[in-house]
């Protein structure tokens, strides 16, 4: 078997391919052939050393992957050879609350997915839905559990609130379909017609173009007569003009910081979030717990989620630069056969 290896720090260009025995499975652990992962700008950042969790020399990087299981250990009893199945990314958080001892995390402080066969914990493995390809799943574990944390993890949208999203990331894009599918009225943000239209056709009844109106929070107040949104999915971290665009007593699922410059206004202060009445909930992914009830919905909805390309895996870091790019719609996927 093959896996690639990161260097901390070293980007790219540090990754390494070994080969290795395939392993065995020891009491409650799992053998899984990786079918199929997805790229995410987590994985840059790993790579880069700019990640806020430890990462550890020589690690598999990789956090977001599914495939099938091909042998189990002693005492293993919820999968069984042959399950398609999903990795979760902290393998130790199964439900309630996160805390920094469920931090260990696949792809930085535990090996992750970046392989073609990979070792798990019974516990932290979860059964994809049906519909799905391997190559459609691998866009679950992180992107999917995120949007599904942000509108549910702490209080979920009733029908005929209001969510706005932020763009047409991965977790933007299931967002939507979520938050639709709940009854929400759904506001997006992004850039230009064909992205727009990308949004409309999942579900969004609203999209406002960032590049015409810098303060797009205070577009979508106007757009919501002056009442703002009940929940805003922030992947961006531009916080003042998230303020802005929130209600009263509103939520901001706040999901990343890193691309967020706050040029169109300025760095919120504690008077700023006194004068809005918005609750700032920090959020990392999802639980096991959030992951499974996650794909019951899926399995009632049909949901897909929107896929940009796929490569194979000895192009993992042609897929990693392409990521790097930006300006797609949809998930960038490693097929790996």
């Amino acid at each position: 078997m093959k896996s690639y290896h990161l260097r901390p720090g070293a980007g790219i260009d540090g990754l390494t391919v070994r080969e290795h025995d395939e392993p065995a499975p020891g009491p409650g652990r799992v053998l899984v052939r990786v079918r199929a992962s997805s790229i995410s700008l987590r994985e840059l950042l790993v790579l880069a050393g700019n990640y806020p969790l430890p990462v550890s020399p020589d690690i598999v990087p990789g956090c977001a992957g599914v495939g099938e299981v091909v042998a189990v250990g002693p005492g293993v009893t919820r999968v069984a050879p042959g399950d398609r199945v999903a990795a979760t990314v902290f393998p130790d958080w199964i439900d309630g609350p996160f805390g920094l001892d469920l931090a260990a995390q696949l792809g930085s402080s535990r090996d992750g997915v970046f392989t073609e066969f990979a070792l798990a914990d019974e516990r932290a493995l979860v059964h994809i839905p049906a519909h799905l390809s391997f190559a459609e799943a691998a866009t679950l574990p992180l992107t999917a559990v995120t949007a599904w944390n942000a509108l549910t993890g702490g209080r979920a949208p009733m029908p005929g609130e209001t969510v706005l999203t932020l763009g047409t990331g991965g977790v933007s894009l299931f967002a939507v379909q979520f938050a639709k599918r709940s009854g929400a009225r759904v506001i997006a943000t992004t850039s230009g017609p064909d992205k727009a239209e990308h949004l409309r056709a999942l579900g969004a009844d609203e999209v406002v173009d960032y590049r015409q109106h810098p303060r797009w929070g205070e577009e979508v107040r106007r757009r919501t007569g002056g009442l703002g949104v009940d929940r805003v999915v922030d992947v961006v971290g531009d916080l003042s003009q998230s303020l802005a665009a929130t209600a009263l007593g509103g939520e901001i699922a706040f999901v990343g910081h890193w691309l967020g410059s706050d040029a169109p206004g300025r760095t919120p202060s504690p008077g700023d979030f006194f004068t809005a009445g918005a609750v700032l909930r920090p959020l990392a992914v999802g639980s096991r717990a959030a992951f499974e009830t996650m794909n019951r919905a899926l399995d009632v909805w049909q949901a897909r989620p929107t896929i940009h390309r796929e490569f194979g895996f000895d192009e993992i870091p042609q897929a990693l630069r392409h990521h790097a790019e930006g300006g797609f719609v949809g998930a960038v996927v490693v097929n790996h056969g």
